[in-house]
């Protein structure tokens, strides 16, 4: 498959979540459209076969299969600028160094001449990347030359991403735990690294004495350092045990105390963590640790707060990195599509989509277009939606990018 030719015209990206979509050919003319109407109908590419073919039918895996092969680019001018598309185009073939390399050229080290969409790609790149120093020495910059607030930081990586899925690995605690358990926690740790994260689940601990607890605390404080995501599990019979070794007034047990008091924030205990602490600061005349709110209850009530924000019951969702032509996602689409006037797909998990991909997806959008549905890719990273521009995407779909 041949790349696009470019065009230098340079229009920023943020204009994605402002473009209207093209109607459907034949569609009866909107009485309200202005007198530009028309010509914005005439810069779409014209009919070619591909608007032959058909998702509605019961065979989507054979509809997508003669898609596959028929990947086609129009030199429709993507808007962004040779150096912005080159980035697209790298970062979707998993060259991440040089796209970068390409941006922040782009951009110049004080500023340089790249327009707002260049800025978005380099910004979105350094989150898909995990670089949030990086990402905060060149906000200022962001928001003194375009008089705007930049985007918030959010850690994209892929590690960041598995650490915060619901596929944390599990490991059980059980028994009695001391100061000889210090190899099982070393284990822990391990799983942790690997995986960005674990879930320890202490339904089945019989108790902890003051030496297992400092060994405990020092496992959590190190992966707690280290970034690592943690989620302590039906920790309230724990906390209810540790509770019988700890004496308001008398200054002893003292790593129990503080182990307590963790396990009621894990727990979201709020009322009980406060009544702890003062007994602790009594005890021990000293400041107890602050509530940070890290406990299972608060942490779920955030988790789907967010995913209420973000995720659209009736959408079709986008995850992860959709690479090759004949894709599943992208058959699933087809036949999501089938029923359906109006096709919303949510991109906010998407981290990549490559070049091949991106191509099949223009054709199935161009068919779902001429079959008079209406498509809308949601919270689209400005990496993807540089793609989508070069590819086209957007003349035959309404793309927004992600905050």
């Amino acid at each position: 498959m041949g790349r696009p030719r470019h065009r230098n015209t340079d229009v920023a990206l943020p204009f994605f979540g402002k473009k209207p979509v093209s109607p459907a050919p034949g569609a009866p003319r909107d009485a309200r459209a202005g007198p530009g109407a028309d010509a914005l109908r005439d810069e779409r590419p014209p009919p070619t076969e591909l608007s032959a073919l058909d998702f509605t039918g019961t065979d989507h895996g054979r509809a997508l299969a003669r898609v596959a092969g028929q990947v086609e680019v129009r030199e429709c001018g993507s808007g962004i600028g040779a150096a912005f598309e080159e980035a697209a185009v790298l970062y979707a073939n998993g060259s991440d160094d040089d796209a970068l390399a390409v941006l922040e050229a782009a951009v110049g080290a004080e500023g340089g001449e790249g327009g707002e969409g260049a800025w978005l790609m380099l910004l979105d790149l350094y989150r898909l990347r995990g670089e949030r120093q990086r990402f905060e020495s060149r906000v200022l910059d962001y928001a003194t030359r375009f008089e705007r607030s930049p985007p918030p930081w959010e850690d994209l990586s892929r590690v960041a991403g598995k650490a915060a899925g619901t596929e944390l690995p599990l490991v059980n605690l059980s028994g009695q735990l001391s100061a000889a358990a210090e190899r099982q926690f070393a284990q822990l740790a391990k799983i942790a690294r690997r995986s960005g994260g674990v879930r320890i689940d202490v339904a089945k601990v019989r108790g902890v004495d003051d030496a297992g607890c400092a060994v405990w605390r020092g496992l959590l404080a190190g992966l707690a350092a280290e970034r690592l995501q943690v989620r302590l599990v039906n920790v309230r019979a724990l906390a209810d045990i540790l509770s019988q070794a700890v004496s308001p007034g008398r200054a002893q047990a003292r790593d129990t105390w503080l182990m307590l008091l963790e396990l009621l924030q894990y727990a979201g205990d709020q009322a009980r963590f406060e009544d702890v602490a003062v007994d602790y600061a009594v005890t021990f005349e000293e400041s107890p640790p602050s509530w940070e709110g890290r406990g299972d209850a608060p942490t779920a009530r955030a988790a789907q707060a967010d995913e209420a924000q973000s995720t659209d019951p009736e959408a079709f969702a986008f995850e992860g990195e959709l690479c090759g032509a004949a894709n599943d996602t992208l058959r699933r689409l087809a036949a999501f599509a089938v029923e359906r006037r109006e096709v919303r797909i949510d991109c906010r998990r998407l981290r990549r989509l490559d070049f091949v991909c991106a191509g099949t997806l223009f054709n199935i959008l161009a068919t779902l277009q001429a079959q008079g549905k209406l498509v809308c890719l949601r919270d689209v990273n400005a990496m993807v939606a540089g793609l989508l521009r070069v590819m086209s995407v957007d003349k035959v779909a309404h793309v927004t990018l992600r905050h």
